[in-house]
């Protein structure tokens, strides 16, 4: 009895509560980049929001320290073998994080830039397409459209019988198409069968020697069944190919290949083929509407839809020159205006020939000879040459410009040759199929008579429409019923999360970063998975305040699911509908690194040293300037017709802020960054670019450069920073060389280069760091143990300019270069305007690949500030608010009336409201996003916008003017 009770004590154990075990994911001692020992507990199951000041160290924690653990913690399961195909992850500079899920980041820098990825490809929504076209798909002739039925054996004989007497082929059956394998059982199945011949990948085989085919490449395998002559009127031969063509369709499941020699190969299909016609279809599966695959994609173009061809507008950009002023400016073609040159002697020749001026403005010479030019001469001409090797005369068939560079193009092997010739080439619609990147045999397949070219480039909201309005036959939807709704279910996560107005085939290498993280949300809501944490990068970039509830909503879904929300962001909506905030900072930089507050919006605004608390509260905010500038002119672009444009006529006035506004999608960027900066840019840079459509612009005479000021990096290796893009590093190299200390040893401004041979450390080549490749781990970096980290050799080190050496001023914040520099007027201005953006923590060596998109910006706009300007510079910037927070906002509102203060035009792309309501003037386009834009729909001051009420932004911005 006492043992009965003895065991019944020991299995009676405390039941463990999930509430018990981990509530919070606990960081302590997080060091990582400016963190300075962070340690902070964020709630599980909760949409936690990480604000703070641009530079604060918000992504240091939540990518640097949380992603990377939990990723890293991932790829630790995985054997070694696994993890060296995956790559390594450093462990993060942090001392333990607790209660860590599996971790997935929604970043913006993960967008696919591959032509071949659309958006389509990348939810899985084209996928499903290409098996519901496989399977309920009606096929129809290429050629004549006629719907295709099944071919018999009789109609396949008469066919083959048709062809001229005498004709040799080979009757085969195609048993394997494009598979990876050895195969070695169907070769021996056929073996075995009799038959003695096979054609594999091209190549005929004996099936009696030994065939070993790679297994990891895909193979083509047909049996040869018969070789036969065309006889006319022979009725052995017709039973003879009868018993052929049955054999082989009995082998190759229905289908069949004739081979006929010295002629065309003819497929038939027991499946598929046009009557009229004659022409068959191979079997439809889902790869025949990939266009990733040879078996669906256009054979001209690949699947690519497009292709990259010489144009003569950018050959010959200004057409109001002769060609002997150098109207012709593609390579190998510029000394055309040269006399002594072998392309101006052939210009020559061909001028008497045709007879032309070279002197003629090439807009006035006549057509026949525009083209002959550009597409090449019916006829040869002799070419008077004094060449080095002596003169003579000899004939040439010009090809013309066109023909004459793509042969240079194909010749030449170098990289930046290439990236030269690319200057003069644009992207123009494949001439077979027309874009839509398909074999026209897959392009022939409908479904309620569209075919799947026509359903993807509808835009997310048509298309959600027409697929609850499909039309199908009973039999169509007891097949397709499953698919259909994981599309529709799919398509409905992409309208939830606000990307109604983006079309299925648009490329994700032309979205935004915002909406290439939305699609990834959407996909992430599809997927169904509970328990993990995910992180996002503000996934309200790009997004109209209208369509923030949505996105806010899809949040709030995938939190209801059960995971968990970390989201880096700057938006007031999001922070007052977070579970939870924790506030970084104080300050950016080197001031930054510490968590100044957490806990709900309303507990953030109760803590004084929270600068988010005090915006959110209303105690800080950005003023609505008491007037308005009045414009000093106008362009105006007329006509205006790129991607949605509706041939709309938009002034933009100079001299003045202005806004252009709209919900996404509705035709900003095409009018601002398509048209307005590519003709701008051609007309005053004469920069090599094809504008968007329109009919004109008037009024550009007002204006004499335009300047895009965008986040991307101000560098691509860790050898460019702020000192070097701005200029200053320069008149530093220019102070040093001057010195006492520089003169004696007979020092140039070049031994101050950590780029160039002489001064540097050649240890590291001037890196400072050397890289340690580390088998199965991650690659250790170390600093240089000739120069200790500081890029530049002893004796550079010990010219020293007010007891500081080179190594010591790039090593300065800009706040301690200014008073340190304060007397070098020159440096100091430079240095003031870095201050003035608010990047007074910054320092003047830092590599630009470890600064924000928002501080590459912001330096750019310090050096245009730091800049003598002429007063009639156009500055345009594309959501420049994008990382910013209210304070970092604040300031670039004030750089921005900074330069228009100096006389110049300020065009900004912005849904920020705080920005929005600066501006002088606000061009507000739509009404809707994709098919539904294109318009304006209000113009003018923003208190004029307010009054609109079928504007979206009008309403928005009434309440901030409040």
């Amino acid at each position: 009895m006492s043992d009965n009770k003895m065991t019944k004590k020991n299995t009676t154990t405390k039941r463990i509560l999930p509430s018990d075990i981990h509530d919070y994911i606990r960081v302590r001692g997080a060091n990582e980049h400016n963190l300075k020992n962070v340690s902070v507990k964020i709630p599980r199951g909760t949409l936690t929001v990480f604000t703070g000041l641009s530079g604060s160290g918000k992504s240091s924690l939540a990518f640097d320290t949380i992603f990377a653990e939990g990723q890293r913690r991932y790829m630790e399961s995985l054997s070694s073998y696994a993890r060296m195909f995956l790559g390594q992850m450093d462990k993060p500079n942090v001392e333990r994080i607790e209660g860590l899920s599996p971790t997935i980041s929604i970043d913006q820098k993960s967008t696919n830039k591959n032509p071949r990825s659309t958006v389509g490809t990348v939810t899985e929504i084209y996928d499903h397409f290409r098996l519901l076209y496989a399977r309920i798909g009606i096929p129809h002739c290429p050629n004549c459209g006629r719907e295709i039925r099944r071919q018999t054996v009789d109609e396949m004989c008469d066919q083959i019988l048709m062809l001229e007497e005498g004709t040799k082929l080979q009757i085969l059956a195609p048993v394997v198409r494009g598979k990876k394998g050895e195969h070695a059982k169907t070769l021996d199945r056929a073996k075995r069968a009799g038959y003695v011949r096979a054609r594999i990948d091209g190549s005929q085989y004996d099936l009696s020697e030994e065939i070993k085919l790679d297994k990891n490449i895909k193979h083509s395998i047909e049996i040869i069944v018969d070789r036969i002559v065309v006889h006319q009127d022979n009725e052995n031969l017709r039973r003879r190919l009868t018993d052929s063509v049955e054999s082989a369709l009995a082998l190759a499941d229905g289908l069949l290949i004739v081979d006929v020699v010295d002629g065309k190969e003819l497929s038939f299909s027991q499946n598929f083929a046009c009557p009229d016609c004659g022409v068959s279809v191979p079997e439809i599966e889902p790869r025949s509407f990939s266009f990733n695959n040879p078996f669906g994609a256009c054979p001209d173009c690949f699947g690519l839809g497009y292709k990259m061809e010489f144009d003569e507008d950018l050959m010959i950009p200004d057409k109001k020159l002769s060609i002997n002023d150098g109207c012709i400016v593609v390579m190998g073609w510029q000394s055309s205006n040269k006399e002594g040159s072998f392309t101006n002697a052939t210009l020559r020749a061909l001028a008497k020939e045709y007879k032309f001026s070279l002197d003629t403005p090439y807009e006035d010479l006549p057509e026949k000879v525009r083209h002959m030019l550009v597409y090449g001469a019916d006829r040869s001409v002799n070419v008077h040459y004094e060449g080095s090797r002596g003169v003579g005369d000899y004939p040439v068939l010009f090809d013309g410009l066109i023909k004459n560079v793509e042969q240079r193009y194909k010749e030449t092997f170098s990289e930046n040759m290439k990236a030269e010739y690319e200057e003069f080439m644009r992207i123009t619609p494949c001439p077979l199929c027309g874009g839509q990147r398909l074999k026209k045999e897959s392009l022939a397949v409908t479904i309620d008579d569209k075919n799947i070219f026509e359903i993807t480039s509808m835009s997310i909201k048509e298309l959600h429409e027409y697929l609850e309005n499909l039309n199908l036959s009973e039999h169509q939807m007891v097949i397709g019923a499953q698919v259909l709704k994981e599309i529709r279910a799919r398509v409905g996560f992409l309208i939830d999360v606000g990307l109604d107005y983006l079309s299925l085939s648009r490329a994700t290498g032309t979205l935004s970063g915002g909406e290439a993280q939305r699609i990834r949300l959407a996909t992430q809501i599809g997927s169904g998975l509970c328990g993990v944490c995910y992180i996002l990068d503000e996934p309200s970039i790009g997004l109209h305040q209208r369509d923030n509830d949505k996105l806010l909503n899809t949040l709030k879904n995938l939190r209801d699911l059960g995971n968990t929300l970390i989201v880096v962001e700057h938006d007031e909506d999001t922070m007052r509908e977070a579970d939870y905030i924790v506030d970084v900072g104080p300050g950016a930089g080197s001031h930054g690194g510490k968590i100044v507050a957490v806990g709900t919006a309303e507990e953030i605004m109760k803590v004084k040293e929270s600068i988010t608390g005090q915006y959110l509260s209303g105690k800080l905010k950005i003023e609505v300037p008491s007037e308005r500038r009045k414009p000093s002119g106008f362009i105006k672009v007329i006509g205006a017709k790129e991607n949605n444009l509706k041939d709309i006529d938009v002034e933009i006035p100079l001299g003045v802020m202005t806004i252009v506004t709209g919900v996404s999608g509705s035709g900003k960027s095409s009018l601002v960054n398509e048209i307005l900066y590519k003709r701008l840019a051609k007309e005053l840079n004469r920069a090599r670019c094809i504008p968007g459509k329109h009919k004109a612009i008037e009024g550009l005479e007002q204006v004499d450069k335009v300047i895009a000021i965008d986040q991307s990096p101000i560098g691509r290796t860790p050898r460019s920073n702020p000192a070097t893009y701005t200029g200053v590093f320069d008149m530093i190299r220019d102070l040093f060389a001057g010195t006492p200390d520089a003169k004696a040893r007979g020092y140039k401004k070049g031994r101050f280069s950590f780029n160039v041979k002489g001064g540097r450390c050649e240890a590291c080549g001037g890196d400072g760091i050397i890289k340690i490749e580390m088998h199965f781990l991650p690659d250790v970096y170390v600093p240089c143990e000739v120069c200790g980290g500081k890029r530049y050799n002893h004796e550079t080190l010990e010219v020293k300019y007010k007891g500081k050496n080179i190594y010591d001023v790039l090593d300065m914040t800009v706040e301690e270069a200014l008073t340190f520099f304060e007397n070098v007027k020159t440096i100091k201005r430079k240095i003031q305007t870095l201050y003035d953006v608010g990047l007074g923590y910054i320092k003047l060596g830092q590599p630009s690949t470890e600064l924000s998109g928002g501080e590459a910006q912001r330096i750019k706009l310090a050096t245009e500030l730091s800049k003598v300007g002429t007063g009639k510079t156009v500055y345009i910037l594309d959501e420049p608010t994008t990382g910013l927070h209210f304070a970092d906002v604040q300031k670039l509102v004030k750089i921005m009336h900074q330069l228009v203060e100096q006389g110049n035009t300020v065009v900004v792309i912005e849904h920020n409201l705080d920005v929005i309501k600066t501006g002088d003037y606000i061009i507000d386009m739509g009404p809707e996003g994709g098919s539904g834009g294109g318009t304006v729909v209000v113009s003018g001051t923003p208190e004029e916008v307010a009054k609109c009420k079928k504007s979206y932004t009008g309403a928005y911005i009434k309440k901030m003017l409040k």
